[in-house]
């Protein structure tokens, strides 16, 4: 049985438009409903609570200036504390894809605003008296200056989240480089034979690389500090009072607890370019490719287990297969690559949008902002898994490294200041021929006294800078190939 839905009746510019008796958003909501049914996906969170931000600290300033009446300001910061609180949040209804700059979000939320103030008021929804959309929470604003702040404290707001993802991240990896330090193993470049370096290693570059993609998107964020609110409809600030862009920050800067917020000194400028967005947006895509390469690495690393590399093994998440028993995946290193290719997939987005503003305005901001937010709300989300389900738990097969290391046809290469390049090829060819490890090839052969191949090809010593040859106290027995006649290089 479908029960019908009430309706009122209320008029915008453009006619009257049947709104639904029960919503607190009203005719303009309901067109962009109408216009924009494309993907079925409401406003994210932090886009909808930046925008009540605005709206309330709007009506702090305009008490504060006696521009509003404290009566109307009051009853608006009362239903903005409410929004804020998480109720209503089912009234903030229009889809990321829509037109005019994001001027139906704005729309709706003055819509919801005006509507509960009014109750709170003693009114009735839909008759927008004494608080209007437009006159009261609305006022000395535009959607043009509103949604590049939005924008700014929406990252903001969500920065510091990201932040302790990608620490405890950085922390773990940082953990595992100490904890894999002794493990030495087969370096691979090109995905051949390297030459070796320690496992602890390799994840010391991890938190490495971790910790310089923090760096850059905190560097990138500190631009977001600065806001144009105040611009009004094209940077200028028609139908602003002098004081209020200021007056404005010092509220925000109070509602949002965002110590950094800062005045920006050209509003135009903050209207038309879309650039710090963007950066930001490449800040995000720069740590998404960082992290998929470390997540593509340990997929390699714990490929096996018995015909594969199965140098480390990760914390078993779930079964891995529907037919296989016994089969695990590496579950959550895939999920992060999957992310890590959204994210730079909505960077992708964010940059043609940003680089389709026109003249005064970039009407194209709805999708930059979801964009932008949604990558960093499924970053944070996707390294706090790997952190804690992935990296943690993880253990070496110290066994597996040993075994492959060995066996790499580079450690040739330990041999060439003694022997020469020309030499250590051949050996290193020799080897992967006869499938006989470098090691026992030069002992069968007489190339080196033992206890010099045993100081050459120290393992651990190759792993640090230094040359592990010295020099000999005789020439070495020749060898039958005449390719390795010399046994040293020429100066």
């Amino acid at each position: 049985m479908v029960v019908p839905v009430t309706t009122r009746l209320e008029q915008d510019p453009l006619g009257e438009v049947p709104v639904p008796h029960e919503a607190l958003y009203g005719a303009q909501t309901v067109r962009a409903i109408q216009n924009f049914p494309v993907s079925g996906l409401r406003p994210l969170e932090p886009f909808v609570v930046a925008q009540l931000w605005i709206k309330k600290a709007a009506a702090l300033t305009h008490r504060d200036t006696g521009r509003l009446d404290a009566r109307r300001a009051d009853a608006i910061i009362a239903a903005a504390d409410e929004a804020l609180s998480g109720q209503h949040r089912h009234q903030f209804v229009v889809d990321p894809y829509q037109a005019g700059a994001g001027t139906s979000h704005n729309m709706n939320v003055n819509e919801v605003l005006a509507n509960r103030a009014n109750e709170l008021l003693g009114g009735r929804r839909g008759t927008y008296a004494p608080v209007h959309p437009n006159d009261h929470v609305n006022m000395a604003q535009s959607t043009n200056d509103t949604i590049p702040t939005n924008i700014r404290l929406a990252v903001l707001r969500q920065l510091p989240a990201l932040l302790a993802s990608v620490d405890a991240l950085h922390h773990a990896l940082a953990r595992k480089g100490v904890e894999f330090d002794g493990i030495v193993k087969a370096g691979r470049t090109h995905l051949q034979d390297a030459m070796p370096i320690r496992l602890g290693q390799e994840f010391a570059a991890y938190a490495g690389t971790i910790a310089r993609s923090r760096q850059r998107i905190v560097e990138a964020a500190d631009y977001l500090n600065d806001l144009g609110i105040g611009g009004s409809a094209v940077g200028t600030g028609v139908n602003v009072e002098a004081s209020y862009p200021a007056r404005m920050i010092g509220h925000l800067t109070a509602i949002t607890g965002i110590p950094t917020l800062r005045l920006g000194h050209d509003r135009i400028q903050l209207m038309q370019s879309m650039g710090d967005a963007a950066a930001f947006s490449a800040a995000l895509r720069g740590l998404a490719i960082d992290l998929s390469k470390i997540a593509s690495d340990l997929r390699l690393l714990v490929s096996g287990p018995r015909t594969g590399l199965d140098e480390i093994v990760l914390p078993a998440t779930q079964p891995g297969s529907s037919m296989m028993p016994g089969k695990i995946n590496p579950s959550i290193p895939e999920m992060v690559n999957q992310v890590c290719f959204q994210v730079i997939g909505c960077d992708t987005t964010v940059v043609m949008a940003a680089e389709h503003g026109q003249l005064e305005l970039n009407v194209m901001m709805p999708v930059i902002a979801h964009n932008v937010l949604f990558s960093l709300q499924i970053l944070t989300n996707a390294i706090g898994v790997f952190a804690s389900r992935c990296i943690e738990g993880m253990i070496a097969n110290a066994e597996s490294c040993a075994y492959w290391v060995e066996r790499s046809a580079a450690l040739a290469t330990a041999l060439m200041p003694r022997l020469g390049y020309a030499a250590a090829a051949e050996l290193s060819k020799r080897s992967v021929a006869e499938g006989i490890l470098i090691r026992d090839l030069v002992a069968r052969e007489g190339i080196l006294p033992s206890a010099e191949l045993d100081m050459i090809l120290d393992l651990r010593r190759m792993t640090e800078i230094g040359v592990p040859t010295a020099p000999p106290s005789t020439p070495p027995t020749a060898f039958s190939s005449p390719e390795l006649v010399r046994a040293t290089p020429e100066p």
